[in-house]
């Protein structure tokens, strides 16, 4: 592997989803070896005061590391948390050797660069049944579990919870203040959440069951209220869009096992990528302890919840992907 084979994976790697775009990680490259940290000083100290959601960004930025690599022909060894005396180190991978990447590598591969999230309303067309279960068995073989949420009950559990979480946020002003240093205006900016990637619209009075983050809650209006139509006040509410939402979830709740949803994070959102659906994280119920803990006791689950999906077909008018950091900023050549 020669500096720009590195590049590029270093590139592929950095192309992964993290919370507001903090891009938390940082690589180094020594011979045939990538060490990849996470970054405490891109922490979000309001909203993930545990570092377990950067955590999970750098497990995703792991796993799109390998699949480059793997899509490029390569064998690779990969130990995680290597070293106990480093506690920003998080995995190490090795090139041991060559091998044909096959079709699912090259797809795989293919669609890093595709994929982003997508936070404005999907098509109505369900996801298929198939395409969840292929996303249950690739999250399963990290030993992680993928769950839908289906059912009334669980659905108005979970939909109640991530509304509460949002309203707890929005009432939070270290919260809200974080939230607004990491919002760029400036369409080149190379991290942040880039206004024209979120929605116009108020997500409180989008038509959907599920309520997704809003990154300009300081410049909302008071008195807001849910499918208002101020062209129309006595028309009838649009159609509710109804999206697959799944949760994620590990047995344990430490470093490893954030890093281990991360990584089964990664092979899912691709794997939806290439199945044609786009997808956005419901996460605010899981930012705070106290509803994260609700919703692992309103939903009967035997683990932790580690991520809360949003999955759907998207329009042919999708927001523009978020920038990425330089590489230059973000590598470094050992030896």
């Amino acid at each position: 592997m020669d500096r720009e084979q590195w590049s590029r994976v270093v590139e592929a790697a950095t192309r992964a989803p993290s919370i507001h775009n903090t891009q938390p990680w940082s690589f180094t490259v020594a011979g045939d070896r990538l060490d990849v940290r996470t970054d405490p000083s891109r922490a979000l100290h309001a909203l993930d005061r545990s570092g377990r959601q950067r955590v999970i960004s750098c497990g995703v930025a792991v796993e799109f590391a390998l699949v480059a690599l793997r899509a490029a022909g390569a064998e690779v060894a990969v130990e995680l948390l290597p070293d106990p005396a480093d506690g920003d180190l998080l995995a190490t991978m090795t090139v041991t050797g060559s091998a044909d990447p096959t079709d699912e590598d090259r797809a795989l591969g293919a669609a890093i660069a595709s994929r982003h999230t997508e936070r404005a309303p999907f098509r109505p067309e369900a996801v298929p049944a198939e395409v969840l279960d292929d996303l249950q068995r690739a999250a399963a073989t990290f030993s992680v579990w993928l769950k839908p949420v289906s059912g009334t009950d669980e659905e108005v559990a979970t939909a109640f919870l991530v509304s509460r979480a949002e309203e707890m946020e929005q009432g939070e002003p270290d919260y809200v203040a974080e939230l607004q240093q990491w919002l760029r205006t400036d369409p080149a900016a190379v991290d942040g959440i880039p206004v024209a990637a979120v929605p116009e619209d108020d997500p409180a009075a989008r038509p959907s069951n599920w309520l997704v983050r809003d990154f300009v809650v300081g410049s909302r209006p008071a008195g807001r209220s849910p499918f208002h139509n101020p062209a129309d006040p006595d028309a009838p509410p649009p159609e509710v869009e109804r999206p697959a939402v799944v949760l994620m979830g590990t047995d344990n709740d430490d470093t490893m096992a954030w890093l281990t949803a991360g990584r089964a994070l990664g092979q899912v959102l691709l794997r939806a990528t290439v199945a044609g659906l786009a997808a956005s994280p419901l996460t605010q119920a899981l930012d705070w302890p106290a509803t994260r803990a609700q919703l692992r006791g309103r939903l009967s689950l035997i683990g932790h919840p580690q991520m809360l999906l949003r999955l759907g077909y998207p329009s042919s008018d999708r927001t523009p992907s978020t920038n990425r950091r330089p590489v230059a900023e973000v590598l470094t050549f050992s030896g």
